[in-house]
């Protein structure tokens, strides 16, 4: 299965918690159909991205990053590569490196959709397909910044930064869903 096949299978079978997200999930299934090269950086009409909500052995901790571009906290998570096997293994990907964290453990299936206009690295206006997912770190996790963070922090769920866009506060509702509902 390819990247982009991964993307498509992964919409399809997902059952969106709401009637807006489900409309999310029909509109990037069609750009998708429209596009094969949708999941990559380069289609520049948009792109499909995978993010990881990064809770502690708790689940009561989101770790952040302070986004350079961006200039707020968001959840880890970014492009996906053309080596990415899977959606879930790039937004996986994305969580390990953003983080510096071993043993993460990824909940494949998928927690929400956000799509946001952004100036990425292509340097032009373009919208970010964001497949959101929810990752686990091991107890006694350390973190290590990379380059792409200008800092990186746990965060309370009750008490996340007063900046937070939807996509990040729709993120952690459905992740605090998942606790008490087991899916």
């Amino acid at each position: 299965m390819s990247l982009h096949e991964s993307a498509v299978d992964t919409l399809s079978r997902w059952h969106a918690p709401d009637p807006g997200q489900d409309t999310l999930r029909h509109a990037v299934l069609a750009f998708l159909a429209a596009r094969p090269d949708g999941c990559l950086r380069e289609c520049v009409p948009g792109h499909v991205t995978g993010s990881a909500l990064v809770l502690d052995h708790t689940g009561t901790h989101a770790l952040l990053t302070l986004h350079p571009r961006i200039g707020r906290w968001l959840q880890l998570g970014g492009h996906c590569e053309a080596t990415d096997e899977t959606i879930v293994a790039a937004a996986l990907r994305e969580a390990v490196e953003e983080s510096g964290i071993d043993g993460l453990r990824i909940d494949p299936a998928l927690a929400a959709l956000h799509v946001h206009p952004v100036t990425c690295s292509l340097g032009v206006p373009t919208r970010h397909l964001d497949m959101q997912f929810v990752v686990h770190a091991p107890a006694g996790a350390e973190i290590a910044r990379s380059d792409e963070s200008l800092d990186l922090r746990w965060w309370p769920l009750d008490a996340l930064p007063d900046d937070c866009d939807f996509g990040l506060t729709q993120l952690v509702i459905s992740a605090r869903k998942r606790a008490v509902t087991g899916h």
